[in-house]
């Protein structure tokens, strides 16, 4: 391989690091959209105050992930972001309301009251997670874009990439990436649930509806999820020829390449089974706390795992549907390689990040929250 490979390589597993990690943080958004039915006011203030203690790390993450597509990866950001325009501008109409729910919710004198925030952030809780969802489906099964790099040189119209006229409204439509979005947003609640098992305490009745709702979406989410890797797994995927340099249809191509690179696979079960082993032994043992952990580190691994088969062995990450050639790759999309070099540098600081994320959020979960601990609390959500 090539440095231009390698660091192409190496990006794209930081870009599936980030990625991952944005989905264990999604509980966030799992949280939010839990905020209705049947809760006192004191059980959902303490809900919105543990979900406000960590939603900056998922805003934070989301930014931090499309801000490394758009350094090693421009042309699937200009494509995606720029073209999919009513995809991403509900997906960040849902964060914008998310932070403005945060800041103001409990602020003396706010015009609409807490119920109104609520229902923001239950919005940013449902939309967040299906449209993400389906933004990261579009990966597998495809966009309705064209890329010609010579429209560069057009005085006129110097636009690389054109989308088709339904601007990502195309790509909400889809049921295969639906199948996702309502997975991931299953999956968010469920690790939702477990999360306020491990942070809220004083709370038993809150708690045993928690273990239900953990068993509960649990469920949903595992036979959603199973479904999108039936569809996954007998599509057709597109991926790079060397020896005649254009993409080519490749039938049941996810799959080939998970039994092919066996040891991901293996991975990719190990993950899974975590996951499933969190959600029942929480929804059965009423004395356990620790399924976040478990749950979090198996979606982290089954969607770095994702993201391998998406972007590795020449896959097309994001094939085009209605002109295959313009298709993209890892290798046909990536910065230039003294760009992709430089930012190698830079990405050294990423574990020192990692590290103070760590820390910050072991000292904020040291010990459980409490009506008593809000009390005390000189700025509450």
């Amino acid at each position: 391989m090539t440095e231009l490979s390698i660091l192409q390589h190496y990006w794209w597993l930081l870009i599936g690091i980030l990625g991952s990690a944005l989905v264990f943080l999604l509980f966030v958004q799992g949280g939010q959209s839990m905020l209705c039915g049947r809760l006192t006011d004191t059980e959902r203030n303490l809900m919105v105050n543990s979900l406000g203690r960590k939603w900056e790390f998922t805003f934070t993450t989301l930014v931090t992930f499309g801000g490394a597509f758009f350094a090693s990866f421009p042309l699937f950001y200009s494509t995606s972001f720029g073209g999919a325009y009513w995809l991403w501008m509900l997906i960040l109409l849902s964060f914008i309301l998310q932070a403005v729910s945060y800041e103001f919710r409990r602020k003396q004198g706010n015009l609409y009251g807490t119920r109104a925030y609520d229902f923001f952030l239950m919005f940013n809780g449902l939309f967040g997670c299906v449209l993400l969802g389906v933004a990261v489906a579009g990966m597998f099964f495809g966009a309705e874009f064209t890329v010609v790099k010579g429209n560069i040189l057009d005085a006129a119209s110097p636009v690389i990439s054109r989308w088709a006229p339904t601007r990502g409204l195309e790509a909400i439509a889809s049921w295969r990436n639906l199948l996702l979005g309502v997975a991931v947003f299953f999956l968010g609640r469920t690790q939702a649930a477990m999360y306020f098992i491990n942070n809220i305490g004083g709370q038993p009745e809150l708690t045993a509806r928690m273990r239900r709702a953990t068993l509960v979406n649990g469920i949903i989410f595992a036979v959603l999820f199973v479904g999108f890797l039936l569809v996954l797994f007998t599509t057709d995927g597109v991926r790079y020829d060397a020896a005649t340099g254009s993409f080519v249809s490749v039938p049941n191509m996810y799959f080939s390449h998970m039994l092919a690179w066996w040891p991901m696979g293996l991975v990719f079960v190990l993950g899974v089974v975590a996951v499933l082993y969190a959600v029942f032994r929480t929804g059965l043992d009423a004395n356990w706390r620790c399924g976040i952990w478990w749950s979090g580190i198996g979606a982290f691994v089954v969607v770095l795992v994702l993201f391998a088969l998406a972007g590795y062995q020449g896959a097309a990450y994001y094939p085009s549907t209605l002109d295959m050639q313009s298709s993209l790759s890892i290798e046909n999309s990536s910065s230039s390689l003294f760009t992709l070099r430089v930012m190698s540098w830079v990405s050294i600081i990423i574990p020192f990040v990692l590290a103070y994320i760590f820390a910050v959020w072991r000292k904020m979960n040291s010990t459980q929250l409490t009506q008593q601990e809000l009390d005390k609390e000189s700025h509450s959500y």
